[in-house]
């Protein structure tokens, strides 16, 4: 609510996104404090958090808080397809951001109870494939932004490194590290349950928030340019070229 009062305030509800990003090392903390789980698998969980939700809301704040006064692309069209009331669906909108964080922290809530001394394949396992995923995000973001930093490609579209490969390599590494919480969670009780983390974000970022406001933003301000790229790249998946 008060995120929102300020992007109220602003006329910027991208910021959103930066403290969406930093609610999860806020719910890492709380648990690593509160629950009672095996101390060094709550301290393995609550670093891995922390880290990649620190990493992502500082590269977002970063890119927002430099265009303040500008809103993002998809938020503005939001704005115009949500008129006149647009204010109050943003409310809305923001509060459902807090519950998707909620209801996305659940692999954490199961991993911080469980009492067992002992670490499982399957938590070792989740780490490595964290480990490759925040790395890829981080990699696919730094990327974008070194293109995006040289006057010359103003306009232009990113087919450097991942972007070669795939139009989102952010995406699907964001959807791996959640999908490698899912695998660290099935060393706990009940650690199937957290199926639901990597199955809400890969539905958010195919159908709602993610790929389909992107790429519609990037048709908008690039046209038959970024058709052509549509055509030649995977929406999603870095290791393949050619659209499947």
């Amino acid at each position: 609510m008060l995120v929102w009062l300020w992007a109220h305030k602003i006329k910027n509800a991208g910021v959103v996104d930066i403290f969406w990003s930093y609610n999860f090392p806020v719910i890492a903390i709380i648990l690593f404090l509160l629950a009672p789980g095996y101390h060094d698998r709550k301290m393995l969980i609550c670093a891995m958090v922390i880290i990649a939700g620190a990493r992502l809301g500082t590269h977002l704040t970063t890119r927002i808080i430099r265009y303040l006064d500008e809103e993002e692309g998809r938020y503005q069209q939001l704005r115009k397809e949500w008129a006149p009331i647009a204010e109050k669906k943003f409310f809305f909108f923001f509060q459902f951001q807090a519950i998707s964080n909620v209801l996305l922290a659940i692999p954490f809530f199961i991993i911080c109870l469980n009492t067992n001394p002992v670490l499982s394949s399957f938590e070792y396992a989740g780490f490595i494939l964290w480990f490759i995923s925040v790395t890829g995000e981080a990699i696919a973001d730094r990327q974008l932004a070194f293109f995006k930093k040289d006057p010359a490609n103003k306009g232009k579209i990113c087919q450097t490194g991942l972007w070669y490969y795939s139009r989102h390599p952010n995406y699907f590494f964001e959807w791996l590290m959640w999908l490698s919480y899912f695998v660290f969670s099935l060393g706990s009780p009940y650690g199937y349950l957290a199926i639901i983390s990597p199955a809400i974000i890969l539905y958010l970022l195919v159908n709602v928030t993610g790929i389909p406001a992107t790429e519609e933003q990037s048709l908008r301000s690039k046209g038959e340019a970024f058709k052509a790229y549509q055509a030649s790249t995977s929406v999603f998946v870095p290791w393949f070229k050619k659209k499947v």
